[in-house]
């Protein structure tokens, strides 16, 4: 083989390389969001449960080496689950919001300078 057809081998492996290991990211991140499936609702679980199997099962849009779909859908499922958790927060009554208390006149300040 020649010098550039090593370098173009080498390249394709880093490339797949690093698909691989931001698929990988993408799916710790995702298996991480388990906890909270059971307040998001059937959409959370699908979406959850969705992205996974397509990760894992080997019928892909792309070819296994090329991890770029893997990526997107779980990519996909994150910004979903996390669409439906912030929706989940603000629905939630939260505590009654504190109104701050000003200084009192015994409070030394420092003068700005």
């Amino acid at each position: 083989m020649s010098r550039e057809a090593w370098i173009l081998v080498v390249l394709a492996g880093l490339v797949a390389l690093a698909t691989l290991v931001g698929a990988v990211l993408l799916a710790i991140r995702v298996v991480r969001t388990r906890r909270m499936l059971g307040a998001l609702g059937a959409g959370g679980k699908v979406a959850f449960y969705g992205a996974l199997i397509y990760a894992i099962l080997p019928v892909d849009l792309l070819p296994d080496p090329i991890y770029l779909d893997d990526m997107g859908v779980l990519a996909g499922a994150l910004f979903y689950l996390g669409r439906l958790a912030a929706r989940r927060r603000a629905a939630q009554p939260g505590p009654p919001e504190r109104t701050p208390v000003p200084p009192g006149p015994d409070h030394l300040r420092r003068p700005l300078s």
